[in-house]
């Protein structure tokens, strides 16, 4: 039998919240978890280079995007290449989500059907196919660590009823996945939990993919429009559930109330587009709340970006320069303050891990929280 290709190793729980500290271990290194891993869409992080990521943020693993790859430059090119991670120059770990959220996301453009989903690109308006099969071979062609099963992103609000048609395809998918996937010595394949915002279709979602026993384990469909008090509802009641001994992943959140609840909940890894796309509107997290940087306020502002912070942005630059940047449209702009926002997400996480080492997160969630301004 073939050893799977991704393990989790426990190291400590918070004993006054039970958040987790512990490592996945990679064909292409150890992660340090809690983690946020950043997104590379179309296999680059935005403005960023690998050695930038490596070297300035130390990234242990970003994401890509299945949907966007398959659609240019196709993944038997990248195959051909030697896989993403010699495509992009990339020699740490990397994930591929399935493409599902994407697809989904097309509305009108796609039909769903048990074998799959048929939908026309964004791009041109040309038909595809997607199965749980095509899928595995996509993602085995980009060759990534850790691979996503196709599934249904719900939206929300959803019917109780189609959320639990959608839910049993999407374990029936999932079972299909692993039939298909074939690299499991390379690529560890994880399922996605599904149900909406119904506690009794996330359990049984849950039951479905747990029976499969893959590596790990996501949390999907929630952080897509709701309320912060339903998010924090299922996720609340989903994570203390899922599999101790396999990794923990929460999809698409990277704000850092969110990311600060999901360690909490017992979430070991977090993606988002956020800190890249709010760069690119001229925006920065910092230790002391959000700055939007082309706001008249900075134009005189000789001070850096973040005074608590040290990563190159905030060691070599102004928030006036770098509102001027921002203002005449620089791509220097979305680079610097890109830079900064990973580096900030990285420390944050960086702090997180030594707060559960010491059982002490829910203090310093109340002490980040009152300086950035977020009520609890």
């Amino acid at each position: 039998m073939k050893k799977e290709a991704i393990t989790y190793e426990l190291l400590h729980i918070d004993k006054n919240s039970g958040a987790r500290r512990g490592v996945i271990h990679t064909p292409h290194g150890d992660i340090q978890t809690p983690v946020f891993m950043p997104v590379g869409t179309q296999a680059t992080v935005k403005s960023m280079t690998p050695d930038e990521l490596k070297e300035w943020i130390d990234a242990k693993i970003i994401l890509s995007n299945t949907y966007h790859l398959y659609l240019r430059p196709g993944s038997k090119l990248i195959k051909e290449a030697g896989g993403l991670h010699k495509f992009m120059n990339w020699d740490r770990a990397i994930l591929t989500d399935s493409g599902g959220f994407q697809v989904f996301s097309l509305g009108d453009l796609r039909t769903i059907s048990e074998e799959g989903v048929e939908f026309k690109s964004h791009l041109d308006g040309s038909k595809h196919f997607f199965s749980p099969e095509s899928v595995m071979e996509t993602e085995e062609d980009l060759g990534a660590d850790i691979i996503m099963a196709f599934d249904e992103c719900v939206e929300y609000p959803a019917t109780y009823e189609y959320t639990k048609q959608s839910m049993e395809r999407t374990s029936r998918w999932a079972k299909r996945c692993k039939d298909a996937h074939k690299t499991i010595d390379k690529q560890g394949l994880f399922g996605i939990i599904q149900g909406g915002f119904y506690k009794d279709l996330r359990d049984k979602s849950l039951e479905d993919l747990v029976a499969l026993d893959l590596p790990g384990y996501a949390i999907g469909g929630i952080s897509v429009g709701e309320p912060k008090e339903k998010f924090l509802e299922i996720l609340q009641y989903t994570a203390p559930k899922m599999p101790e001994d396999k990794p923990r992943y929460l999809m698409g959140v990277g704000t850092p109330d969110y990311l600060i609840e999901a360690a909490l909940a017992g979430i070991d890894m977090c993606d988002c587009v956020l800190p890249t796309r709010i760069a690119r509107n001229g925006t920065a997290l910092t230790w002391n709340g959000k700055i939007v940087v082309r706001n008249a306020t900075y134009e005189k502002d000789w001070r850096p970006l973040d005074p608590e912070c040290d990563c190159y942005t905030c060691k070599n630059y102004t928030r006036a320069y770098l509102r001027h940047l921002v203002k005449t449209k620089e791509i220097l702009g979305d680079r610097l303050l890109s830079t900064h926002n990973l580096y900030f997400l990285g420390k944050l996480m960086e702090r997180v891990r030594k707060e559960i080492e010491n059982d002490n997160l829910l203090n310093f969630k109340k002490e980040f929280y009152s300086k950035y301004g977020y009520e609890e």
